[in-house]
């Protein structure tokens, strides 16, 4: 009789809850947060000014990106303003704290990629992406 093997799924989960767990942990040593790393990026990229855009960019609701950047703005990371033309839209900008957060969490997440990726040739991390991706589709196909 061959031993019971875990679900894919459930590895699949394991491993993402430890991965978060880490990476979070790794941005908080750095003064940063998810949150914060992905509104950052969202800023930085200049794709994604608009209140509305960086909830939908990041996927997260409208009301807790507001809660984000208000803590962000007393900290001084960045700026909002009213949009000309449409005082209901907010345009956002990093401050020169909020660069320099972005420079300083960005190294945290090279070097937090750069342990996950260690012992792993460029093929094995090719594969690895690929099968992710495939999990991904297969996860969110109609055919079930």
């Amino acid at each position: 009789m061959q031993p019971q093997t875990e679900p894919i799924g459930l590895e699949v989960t394991r491993t993402g809850r430890v991965l978060s767990l880490q990476f979070n942990d790794a941005l908080a040593m750095a003064g940063g947060s998810l949150p914060r790393w992905l509104i950052l990026t969202a800023l930085k990229r200049g794709d994604h000014t608009m209140q509305r855009e960086i909830a939908a960019a990041i996927g997260i609701e409208g009301a807790t990106l507001t809660h984000h950047l208000n803590r962000m703005e007393s900290d001084g990371l960045v700026r909002r303003e009213r949009a000309a033309g449409n005082r209901r839209s907010q345009l956002v900008a990093l401050t020169p704290a909020g660069e320099a957060l972005f420079t300083s969490l960005l190294r945290t997440v090279v070097d937090f990629d750069d342990q996950l990726c260690a012992g792993f040739s460029d093929r094995e991390l090719a594969t690895i992406r690929k099968l992710l991706a495939r999990l991904r589709a297969n996860a969110t196909s109609s055919s079930r």
